[in-house]
């Protein structure tokens, strides 16, 4: 398999993990002092993540949570962010400059701001009321944030069942999903590496990462056109262009909202001949709880689409960390 170190994917997912008790500790504190909101901000992929952050919270939390573009935030400001809320935000270089700017505004505004940075020493490190700094895995230190924060509410009783199937399971199992899917992933790559465009279609807490892969993978690292569109708004407009020839992909999880993709999924094939149906139900986690499978649905789909970039890459002959003109012409 190209590019697929085992033994580095575990390590990398159980180290993540282990940051769990530096987060609950930091949380604990913050909840202890008060905080009216949360806010989740980001822009490009950690405002896709924040979005999954919302959705993975608000059908189970009473907490006031919202996502900010810190691009908008720079123009428009938004008054529910002040000196009682938290603000969560990610960052890989830790010097996108909208997000640098956000958090210099929004820390004046009083806010504490958690910060993933991946960079210690960059700037955004030293701007953020807390840093972390481990590298990737922002999705699961999103949620590790999310859950702690419901189960000092009382929101989360299966919490420690949780966490401890987790601790056991998780890298191993998803890590055995992504080895699994590369045969899929193959013929998947070969079908479409070159379409002109591809439509993909999620919901619930794929949502976030369905736009997040059309955008910052398929055009950004591809440059192959796409569109994500949300399940509930296939029938609204977009399903009108659909014909027999047109790429479209399907996520299927299996959280609250898996009834929206299975719509799609069971319409597609009356009006298209070219779409695919990933799901996944079609994948084993072996060590979980049936009832956790939708929490991990979003990590399942993140593992397949990690085989199928690969491969991508290596039909197109296009290696993904080229840019034509992010952060290399001024914008």
């Amino acid at each position: 398999m190209r590019k697929f170190n085992k033994q580095q994917l575990v390590a990398g997912m159980q180290g993540a993990l282990k940051l769990r008790s530096e987060i609950n500790q930091l949380i604990d504190q913050i909840a202890d002092q008060g905080y009216r909101n949360v806010c989740w901000l980001g822009i490009g992929g950690t405002y896709a993540s924040s979005m999954q952050a919302v959705v993975h919270m608000k059908e189970k939390s009473g907490i006031e949570i919202f996502y900010q573009n810190a691009a908008e935030y720079l123009t428009t400001g938004n008054r529910r962010i002040t000196d009682q809320t938290l603000v969560i935000t990610s960052s890989v270089t830790g010097n996108t400059k909208e997000v640098v700017d956000a958090v210099k505004q929004i820390k004046a505004a009083g806010a504490t701001i958690l910060g993933f940075i991946d960079r210690a020493e960059a700037d955004l490190a030293s701007l953020v009321t807390h840093c972390i700094s481990y590298p990737e895995n922002e999705q699961l230190k999103f949620f590790m944030v999310a859950d702690r924060l419901m189960y000092l509410k009382g929101e989360f009783p299966e919490y420690e069942e949780f966490y401890s199937e987790m601790d056991q399971h998780f890298a191993e199992d998803i890590a055995n999903i992504e080895e699994s899917a590369d045969k899929f992933a193959q013929e998947f790559a070969q079908q479409h590496h070159d379409d002109d465009i591809h439509y993909f279609v999620g919901a619930g807490n794929q949502w976030g990462a369905t736009y997040s892969y059309a955008m910052c993978y398929w055009e950004e690292q591809h440059w192959i056109r796409t569109r994500a569109i949300e399940a509930a708004e296939f029938f609204h407009g977009m399903f009108e262009v659909v014909d027999r020839d047109t790429p479209v992909t399907v996520y299927v999880g299996e959280d609250s909202q898996r009834s929206l993709s299975e719509r799609v999924a069971k319409f597609l094939p009356e009006i298209c001949g070219n779409y695919t149906i990933i799901d996944t139900k079609d994948y084993d986690l072996p060590g979980f709880s049936e009832k956790f499978r939708g929490t991990l649905s979003p990590f399942v789909f993140h593992a397949i689409n990690n085989r199928i970039d690969v491969n991508i890459e290596h039909i197109n002959r296009h290696p993904m960390d080229i840019r034509r003109y992010y952060r290399a012409l001024d914008y």
